[in-house]
């Protein structure tokens, strides 16, 4: 996982980068407005904030890096741990109790990079989906364009879309597109 954000008091950041694994390059952040700034330079994909901050908990940092897309791993006391898990795992923030196991965080990282993994596809899916329903619109108004000034049935309307984009070796979207531009001035 690239672009990494630590945010902790600067003794913690050997133990965290070490928590990371090898090979982690993370940049770090000793408070909550570095931490801001270095979001704005370049949006981290994961960042781990060490409550508390020195210039404030990190809850609100929290909150604003995943509003922006990254994983965030919040490090609380323990004592804390459950009660602020129950408002921030709907904003897709992952709560640890402090002090955390180098395998209780290669866990957790598994599963943010699962989680990051899933959701990719998922999202994939939903532009692939996305493209085909505007295509389908498209389609739909250039049929109803040909019903409405060539006197065509829909049936009759979508034979010819089919046949034009095979006779011109053309896409159907881009049939659609014509018809509209001629009929609709689009």
């Amino acid at each position: 996982m690239s672009n990494i954000l630590i945010v902790s008091a600067p003794s913690a950041w050997p133990s965290l980068q070490a928590l990371l694994g090898p090979g982690a390059a993370p940049v770090c952040a000793a408070t909550g407005g570095e931490a801001r700034r270095q979001a704005l330079l370049a949006a981290p994909q994961l960042a781990v904030i060490n409550t508390p901050l020195p210039d404030e908990f990190g809850r609100e940092l929290a909150l604003q890096l995943a509003a922006a897309g990254a994983d965030v791993m919040l490090l609380a006391a323990a004592a804390q741990a459950d009660k602020i898990a129950a408002g921030m795992e709907k904003q897709g923030v992952y709560v640890l109790p402090k002090p955390i196991s180098r395998q209780s965080a290669a866990f957790a990282l598994r599963v943010i990079r699962t989680a990051r993994a899933r959701t990719e596809q998922l999202r994939r899916q939903n532009q692939k989906l996305t493209r085909r329903l505007e295509e389908m619109r498209l389609i739909s108004r250039a049929k109803c364009a040909l019903v409405r000034y060539c006197d065509m049935t829909e049936p009759e309307a979508h034979r010819v879309l089919e046949q034009r984009a095979m006779d011109e070796r053309l896409p159907i979207r881009e049939v659609a597109l014509d018809v509209l531009k001629t009929y609709e001035g689009i």
